[in-house]
């Protein structure tokens, strides 16, 4: 079996993330000589779809011609002799989703799912955690509501950025306390038996990420996720020495060499590898097994679609024995169910592994064609101006 084309396919999720933007999906499908082909998901953000996908065809030219069962040497080469081992985020997005594609050849080939591949399933099904389900929530009250109706659908645990809006490391007395002040109204309208995520997204220093942790503590929070920039594990790690919440890193970094100074210097409770950008299902199976002896869990980031990115998260989080909970975007299903064949659906917080073979889902090119790529103004990009409000 040979590898013939690949094409790659953007969508417009059709929704505008509450969060300042939105993006486009970008699915990869990848042919065989022998009729089978495999879908694909990597990893996008605003206005950088185009440069990931010019990525995915360059690699693709060394793909064709190539056996899809060698996915283990074909990463390993792209990686030291396309990319000269100096990899950055649009590679890897890049290499996972066609990394993934590979998985679902070989596992339509062998017709069984592919967690079977990877050593079998340690649970029948994934327990997920809701995200962007507070679209148009502006005031605390506003946000409590969202938040009930989350958990009356069925969610035990949901996740939010309290810290919105922030672009500083530092952060005023007025916004530290309305972002206090929605953490208390949602924790009050959910009760305390659901898991409350915060995430941080990366703004803070260590100062005021310490300094508005300590404040949220009352109000129990499952886990403070990337309290401050990523290129620091050093200042990661001191956060953790002085909070008592668990930290959660790992949806910016990339290959296992980043993880390994996180589980050294002891910087995080949990880690959370994005499938579509960490370099793939079995790189991010490789990730956890390295986090086990160092009593790390994992739970993985899952900013994608709710097709094949969700679904090749689901592989490797049945597969992991130190998984914890997976992400899932709410406000991406409308979509999601509208472009694929056997959606997966969320049931009392869980969503059953797939059955079969391959990733076990598939796309409807069709429908593909009737939500192509959209043109989005990051409105995130400041001007000078903007650095004095």
């Amino acid at each position: 079996m040979r590898i013939t084309d690949i094409k790659t396919f953007f969508v417009d999720p059709g929704v505008t993330v509450d969060l300042g933007d939105t993006k486009n999906w970008l699915f990869i499908r990848i042919e065989t000589d022998e009729g089978i082909y495999g879908w694909g998901e990597c990893y996008t953000l605003l206005d950088r779809e185009k440069s990931i996908a010019a990525y995915v065809n360059h690699i693709g030219h060394y793909l064709i011609g190539r056996n899809p069962l060698n996915i283990k040497h074909f990463t390993t080469v792209m990686y030291e002799d396309y990319a000269d081992k100096q990899g950055a985020m649009d590679y890897f997005c890049a290499i996972s989703g066609i990394e993934q594609a590979l998985w679902d050849i070989v596992g339509k080939w062998l017709n069984t799912p592919v967690y079977n591949l990877l050593g079998g399933p340690c649970r029948d099904k994934i327990k997920v955690y809701a995200n962007g389900w507070w679209e148009g929530a502006r005031t605390p009250e506003e946000f409590a509501r969202k938040a009930t109706q989350v958990v009356e659908s069925g969610f035990k645990a949901l996740k939010f950025y309290p810290f919105d809006g922030l672009k500083q490391t530092y952060i005023s007395k007025q916004k530290e306390q309305f972002a206090i002040e929605k953490v208390r109204a949602v924790r009050e309208a959910i009760g305390p038996d659901i898991d409350l995520m915060i995430d941080v997204y990366r703004i803070l220093s260590p100062l005021y990420a310490i300094k508005a942790a300590r404040m949220l503590e009352e109000f129990k929070p499952f886990w403070y996720e990337e309290p401050i920039a990523p290129d620091s594990i050093d200042d990661l790690a001191e956060v953790r020495r002085n909070i008592n919440i668990p930290i959660v890193t790992g949806e910016a970094l990339y290959t296992k060499s980043d993880y390994r100074q996180v589980f050294e210097k002891r910087a995080a409770d949990i880690i959370n590898p994005d499938v579509c950008s960490c370099g793939g299902i079995l790189e991010m199976k490789e990730i956890a097994a390295m986090a086990e002896p160092y009593q790390v869990i994992v739970s993985p980031h899952n900013y994608n679609s709710n097709t094949i990115g969700l679904a090749a998260s689901l592989h490797v989080s049945a597969c992991i024995p130190n998984f914890l909970i997976l992400e899932y975007f709410v406000n991406f299903k409308v979509r999601s169910d509208e472009i694929s064949v056997g959606p997966l659906n969320v049931e009392d917080g869980y969503i059953s592994i797939p059955k079969g073979p391959g990733l076990g889902v598939e796309i409807n090119e069709k429908a593909l064609a009737r939500y192509p790529y959209r043109d989005f103004v990051n409105p995130a990009v400041r001007s000078r101006c903007d650095e004095s409000s």
